[in-house]
């Protein structure tokens, strides 16, 4: 896992955190953590942020030279959220590969009696259970925060070590992670994922291939030159080519969604006017 994908870690916490400045009613993510998450020096800034002007022309000038940006990571929060709400009563535990500073695990009461595993970088785990203790006093008795190098330790002993049963069904949450990494790396997780129990549920993130090949821009230029360009984004995968790619570890697509589905679904009732990213999409799926 390249450290480039820890530097981005409080970018989209920020976003949810300054969501929080609107009226509940026009909110795509409620979290009350997410601010408190954030680094002091980003914290200050974020909270300069929420001032509605500020706030306002931030959105705007984002939009334009990274549109769908924002839009794109409060709707795939809010979708993950709601699968997870939809899911708290078939599964029976939760696995966050890649957690970050998120706070959802925290802010759910519909998972809030679940066994939960929250895999990143060390650095970043510190950080989180650093903030946390601060925010909280403790960490949740349910929750197990687990730092991990992806690169050289094995999923499954990590996870073994720390109360993981493969018998059980689980919940796995893989955001914003998989174009960070190389192809190999991607099947390495897939190889842990094709021994978890059936009825299993997973979403992740990805992005499209034909960006990352520099065939479609969709308008996401600057993006493609700080993450592809640099070479931070690595991994991307078109569409069509899904349902075999998983069938090969046993598992099946209930959904592939992205932008347009999910600015009806999520941002069209909120009365507020800003498109989700093209480039990414979020699958569903189950262990067969």
């Amino acid at each position: 896992m390249t450290e480039d994908a820890a530097k981005t870690s409080a970018d989209p916490i920020s976003i949810v955190a300054m969501e929080q400045s609107f009226p509940k009613d026009q909110r795509i993510v409620d979290d009350d953590l997410a601010l408190q998450m954030l680094p002091l020096s980003v914290r200050i800034v974020t909270r300069v942020s929420e001032i509605g002007f500020v706030r306002d022309w931030l959105i705007n000038y984002t939009e334009k030279i990274t549109p769908g940006i924002w839009g794109g990571i409060l709707c795939r929060k809010r979708y993950i959220n709601d699968r997870l709400n939809d899911m708290s009563d078939q599964i029976d535990g939760v696995v966050n590969l890649g957690a970050g500073i998120d706070t959802r695990v925290y802010s759910l009461n519909s998972i809030s009696e679940l066994p939960i595993w929250e895999l990143d970088q060390n650095i970043i785990i510190k950080h989180k259970q650093k903030r946390l203790t601060h925010i909280l006093g403790t960490i949740p008795g349910n929750v197990k925060i687990i730092g991990i190098d992806f690169d050289h330790e094995d999923i499954g002993k990590v996870l073994e070590k720390n109360g993981y049963s493969s018998d059980k069904k689980i919940f796995f949450i893989w955001e914003a992670v998989t174009q960070y990494l190389e192809e190999k790396s991607v099947r390495i997780i897939f190889d842990f994922l094709s021994h978890v129990h059936s009825g299993s549920k997973i979403i992740f993130t990805y992005v499209r291939k034909d960006f990352l090949d520099g065939n479609n821009m969709y308008g996401m230029d600057e993006v493609y030159k700080r993450f592809v360009k640099t070479g931070t984004w690595k991994f991307g995968m078109d569409p069509g080519s899904w349902p075999q790619f998983l069938e090969e570890y046993g598992w099946k697509i209930i959904e592939d969604v992205g932008g347009e589905d999910l600015e009806e679904r999520y941002v069209k009732p909120t009365g507020r006017i800003f498109a989700s990213a093209a480039i990414e999409r979020l699958i569903f799926a189950e262990k067969i």
